[in-house]
């Protein structure tokens, strides 16, 4: 049985507060583009903890398996709930969730015209870490992408006046047409946890095949192979920019032998053609899906052991029960672990999207 062990740390110096914080009922994850989550409970025994030890919004919380480092993040929360204090945590990506850009346009870095927004995401975090009593040592990976966030006619601004908060900023990166995708990871550096943000582009993540997910082998439970036709459609229909006869419009159709179905796009602030166009295919790739694995249980096994595998990753899942008959390639958008409790068992959940259902930028 895999052991655990929860340290808590100052945030700004870096200090050890916990050496072996005794949590229970615990419970993390991580996903794309998202910052990852932790939650636990501290009996009321170790209340005299809480003023030193675990400090919220002042103190770093790190997660050990079998002494490898899996999951670091803020305490944001810790209050008593009957005979027990709920901890709760978030990734590193949490803290900008609590910032702000009180200068404008990231301390003058922007406003971004045709500006790669890996770079804005680096600035973003430059800006919040530059600031006084700001600095959490979280790194950020040097990725470049030929997305383009702002235009020459309308930049990328944010400005000081509406004091727009920096988590949003690098969300509207994300969400750019062939954008970057983001994750965290925690590593060691100079004997403290340090964060990383791990950008990729055109993807995160890659299609592995040493990796594995089969049924009677190393995938305990299931949800369900998710068949829905509200969802389904090989016509796409973008309708952009304007209005009436001048409104910009683009299809993205294909014929595969079913009836056909439509989907109506709405994206009025998209003016490019080409850049509609693009929507309305990725859209139409994402609807021309059935059978979908949201959620598979899975142990810890040679096929694909605890820490194999990254957010982003394409595996193969082979499912076979009475519910299930799927065999196709994944994509890992998230994944949660529930350390053991008692007599439950450790139980480690993968989320999945089909992996057809993504297109990346080029």
């Amino acid at each position: 049985m895999p052991s655990y062990r929860y340290r808590t740390w100052h945030a700004l110096t870096g200090a050890l507060l916990a050496s072996d914080l005794p949590l229970s009922a615990v419970d993390f994850g991580q996903g794309l583009n998202a910052a990852g989550d932790f939650g636990g409970r501290l009996s009321t025994r170790y209340a005299h903890l809480l003023a030193t030890q675990v400090d919220p919004g002042n103190t770093l919380l790190t997660c050990e398996r079998d002494d490898t480092l899996l999951w670091g993040g803020l305490i944001w929360r810790a209050e008593p709930e009957g005979g027990t204090y709920p901890i709760e945590a978030g990734g590193w990506g949490s803290y900008l969730h609590r910032r702000h850009d009180v200068h404008g346009n990231l301390g003058g870095r922007g406003p971004y015209a045709n500006a790669d927004p890996c770079q804005v995401v680096r600035d973003v975090w430059t800006y919040a870490q530059s600031q006084a009593d700001g600095n959490l040592a979280v790194t950020v990976d040097p990725t470049t992408s030929r997305a383009k966030a702002g235009t020459t006619a309308e930049p990328y601004r944010t400005d000081w006046w509406e004091a727009p908060v920096l988590g949003d900023v690098v969300n509207d990166m994300t969400s750019i047409e062939g954008g970057p995708e983001w994750t965290e990871t925690t590593q060691w550096a100079s004997g403290r946890p340090a964060g990383r943000i791990r950008l990729g582009w055109p993807r995160l993540g890659t299609r592995r095949t040493d990796l594995s997910f089969t049924s009677g082998i190393n995938v305990a439970n299931t949800v369900p192979v998710s068949y829905d036709a509200d969802e389904y459609a090989q016509v796409v229909i973008a309708l952009g920019a304007g209005e009436g006869r001048s409104r910009r419009r683009a299809t993205d159709a294909i014929r595969n032998g079913r009836l056909r179905l439509e989907h109506v796009l709405e994206v009025p602030a998209e003016k490019g053609n080409d850049r509609l166009a693009a929507r309305a295919r990725t859209e139409r790739t994402a609807r021309q899906v059935l059978g979908e694995v949201t959620e598979i249980q899975v142990l810890d096994h040679p096929a694909a052991p605890v820490g194999s595998w990254q957010i982003g990753d394409d595996v193969r899942v082979s499912l076979h029960d009475q519910w299930s008959e799927f065999d196709g390639w994944c994509r890992i958008t998230g994944w949660n672990l529930r350390p053991p409790q008692g007599n439950d068992p450790e139980q480690i959940t993968l989320t999945l999207a089909r992996a057809d259902r993504f297109t990346y930028g080029s």
